[in-house]
């Protein structure tokens, strides 16, 4: 239970520990894909070990596994080529992700569970720790902070399950990044990236043992690229280092890792779907809008933004990891993660739909023109935009401690302790109205033509909101977990987990019109409460190939600094009950959960209001998640089939309604053949993705068509270790939209998926 009382706490200082792990020199291996490809087709099955759901990150076996996770290796993501973060989790069942927004700013929904925006039920860790301390906030989701590279073994990625006890306690998705550590041989790998919309990227991976049982991997990226949405300048642009250094020992090792990123692209928004501009190219921001002077204070000071910085990420995330056997047969683990920098965001973001400069004309009383005097056609069209500006500042330092030992040959117990401290210092001017020429790459309308000719004319005059806050926040958990072989083919697990939370919050809104906050104190909150979350689960082997397992867990997610602020600083409890059956033969692997949650967002809110929006949802459903890997060739097939429904709501006509844009129906086949040639070995694949139908809205009024899109490429390797490949995103130029308007469901506008496009690799192993 959640209680709130007046006052602030000065936001907490932490120490820039992170620095000198980036001074580790180190070095990991990366596999070139296609001669993966033929470990993956040896005789017997490798053993997938997943970290992620594990107490204390110790690991476990796959197809021991009594939850649903699903495993990508380095090879998977290269046949991929992901163009985000979040693109890539499209690889998981029960996942929606729609990526469509640029390299950062992603929605990510999960079985159903209410979301329609960012990422409220998805963590995203590194080595097995998190990388922030709650999932999202306005204006961030955490694959915004997180960028794919070749230091990648390998994602895990995990829905449900016991991932509510263990970590942070996530009961949603938890995806799990694996950096390379170097191995006992030296291995590297160079890679030079173009495309078709004229990008460029440099990779390269080095890794290899450093002595006295040490082993290191560095490596990173530079890119640079106008953009497949084409601006006229360069608006994806950025760059990353990691290290990793591992030092083992008989009886354990420790690892410790930094990461610096500075990368940001253009932040894509819903575009108009009725003005005839191409919708898998079409970008508003150009040359003419690129540069905004706004006001920022009361004061009347003034500040020129440049709105090709996007959205992105400068700031490192460094950590590490340490694991001991003593005597007694005690384990001891801990984990910690450290993160600081900016994630910005800086955006050309539309109000309303979009009107012909005829019906504009019309209530100007004359001709429609622009900022350098050009006079539109009445068959042009025109709208208005805003230049947002959201600067945010992001701080965490997370830990987590645990202790094992195996009782009785048959009791694998654990404890541990998780504490972390988060910070988010936010600078935001919103709206900002001016009338723009809907066309690409267009230019304001001359200064005279008003927001309000656009409304009267049929669109939207647009709005202003500006604050400045401080937020700061700790949590400390402690959990409990047995894992109780009962026979050699019965396994019980269960855990339990018991969470308190403290926030301060304090907010200085915009009055009066304007998009600056006013300098007066609008709100300090002081919010404390802590919560339960347990699970157990069975485990049953048939044979040493087939399984089955069935859990339940409870769950919840804490409310963060912007509920706080919207006053709801409510929490949702969320029940789940997940059955799985799991195969693991020569060639055949098959993962197949059903599962069934209920969200509750009425529970232990604070006083007797219960906030305007708050809703309940109930969701079942299947997840399939199978690869055939037979000599030359390979298929991977995951799918998602869900109803998931509104079931009580503060709006009664949403009750009974499809939740807001999550599919009833998603899959997506991915078959490769690789075949060999004297000293060269080449795949081909190809991939097919099938959306369902959705909603834009809790209403249901907006329908989003289902859509298909196709991927296809090739992979070449000789036996030297040169290696090129070429990929094909979206071959058949689907126009699928990921969502509508979410500031005005009723807007003709939407976000499509990006148009076609080729990437060209060439590269070297050695």
């Amino acid at each position: 239970m959640l209680t709130v009382r007046k006052g602030w706490t000065k936001l907490a200082t932490h120490q820039a520990l992170a620095q000198a792990l980036m001074l580790g020199a180190a070095a990991a291996a990366l596999t070139a894909g296609a001669a993966n490809a033929q470990q993956a087709a040896a005789d017997e099955p490798v053993d997938e070990i997943v970290v992620i759901g594990t107490p204390g990150g110790a690991g476990a076996d796959r197809q021991d596994a009594s939850f649903a996770v699903t495993t990508i290796n380095a090879e998977a993501i290269e046949q991929f080529s992901p163009q985000s973060t979040a693109d890539l989790l499209k690889n998981i069942p029960g996942v929606w992700v729609e990526s469509s927004g640029g390299v950062a700013g992603a929605n990510i929904d999960v079985r159903g569970l209410p979301g329609g925006g960012d990422a409220p039920f998805v963590t995203l860790a590194i080595n097995g720790s998190p990388l922030y301390g709650t999932e999202m906030l306005s204006f961030f989701e955490q694959s915004s902070i997180f960028r794919i590279d070749e230091t990648i073994a390998g994602v895990e990625g995990l829905r449900g399950g016991p991932n509510s006890v263990f970590g942070k306690g996530e009961p949603g998705l938890t995806v799990n990044f694996n950096l390379k550590e170097g191995g006992d041989e030296a291995e590297g790998r160079v890679k030079y990236t173009t495309s078709d919309y004229g990008s460029h990227r440099f990779d390269a991976v080095v890794s290899g043992p450093l002595g006295n049982e040490f082993y290191g991997m560095v490596g990173g990226y530079w890119r640079g690229s106008d953009g497949i949405r084409d601006t006229e300048f360069r608006s994806e642009e950025g760059f990353q280092l990691t290290a990793n250094l591992t030092k083992r020992f008989e009886l354990g090792k420790i690892n410790v890792f930094g990461r610096y990123t500075d990368d940001h692209g253009q932040w894509v928004l819903p575009m108009a779907l009725n003005s005839g501009n191409d919708l898998g190219e079409f970008a508003q921001l150009g040359n003419a809008t690129r540069f905004r002077t706004l006001q920022v204070d009361s004061a009347g000071a003034t500040e020129d933004f440049d709105f090709a910085d996007g959205r992105g990420w400068e700031g490192i995330v460094t950590g590490g990891s340490g694991e001991y056997e003593f005597g007694g047969g005690f384990v001891i683990r801990d984990r910690f993660t450290y993160m600081n920098g900016d994630a910005d965001t800086f955006g050309l973001v539309p109000s309303g739909g979009a009107v012909t400069a005829a019906a504009l004309s019309t209530v100007i009383g004359g001709p429609v023109t622009t900022a350098s005097g050009q006079t539109l056609g009445a068959g042009d069209f025109v709208q208005t935009y805003g230049h947002w500006v959201v600067k945010k500042d992001l701080e965490a330092l997370i830990n987590d401690l645990s202790i094992n030992k195996n009782f009785f040959d048959s009791h694998d117990v654990t404890v541990g302790y998780y504490r972390a401290k988060w910070s988010s210092k936010d600078f935001w001017l919103l709206g900002n109205p001016i009338p723009v020429h809907n066309t690409q790459n267009g230019e304001a309308l001359d200064a005279a033509i008003t927001p309000a000719d656009i409304a009267a004319a049929g669109g939207d005059a647009g709005f202003l909101f500006g604050l400045d806050s401080d937020g700061d926040a700790r949590a400390e958990a402690i959990y409990a977990a047995d894992s109780w072989q009962v026979t050699d083919r019965l396994r019980l697990d269960l855990g339990g987990r018991h969470e308190w939370i403290h926030i301060d919050y304090l907010v200085d809104f915009s009055a009066g019109g304007t998009s600056f906050a006013d300098g007066v104190l609008d709100a300090s909150n002081n919010v404390s409460g802590s919560e339960w979350a347990y699970t157990f689960a069975g485990n049953y082997d048939f044979t040493d190939d087939f399984g089955a397992f069935a859990r339940y867990t409870k769950g919840f997610l804490f409310p963060h600094f912007d509920d706080i602020r919207e006053g709801r600083p409510n929490v949702d409890g969320v029940k789940q009950w997940e059955g799985g059956l799991k195969y693991a033969g020569e060639w055949l692997r098959l993962y197949a959960t059903f599962f069934y949650n209920k969200n509750d967002a009425f529970q232990s809110v604070v006083g007797s209001t219960i906030p305007a929006t708050a809703f309940k949802t109930r969701s079942y459903g299947v997840e399939l998640d199978g690869t055939i890997d037979y000599e030359g060739f390979s298929m991977n097939v995951i799918a998602t089939v869900q109803d998931p429904e509104i079931t009580d709501s503060t709006t009664a006509s949403d009750v009974g309604n499809q939740v807001l844009r999550q599919p009833k129906f998603q899959a997506r086949i991915s078959p490769a053949y690789t075949l060999e040639a004297g000293s060269f070995e080449a795949t081909l694949y190809g991939a097919v993705s099938f959306v369902g139908d959705r909603f834009g809205d809790n209403g249901n009024v907006v329908e989003l068509d289902s859509y298909t899109k196709v991927d296809l490429g090739i992979q070449a390797l000789h036996q030297s270790g040169l290696f090129v490949q070429v990929h094909a995103d979206n071959l058949n130029d689907s126009e699928g939209l990921t969502e509508g308007d979410p500031r005005n469901p009723t807007a003709p506008n939407g976000r499509p998926i990006f148009g076609r496009s080729i990437l060209f690799s060439v590269g070297y192993d050695f």
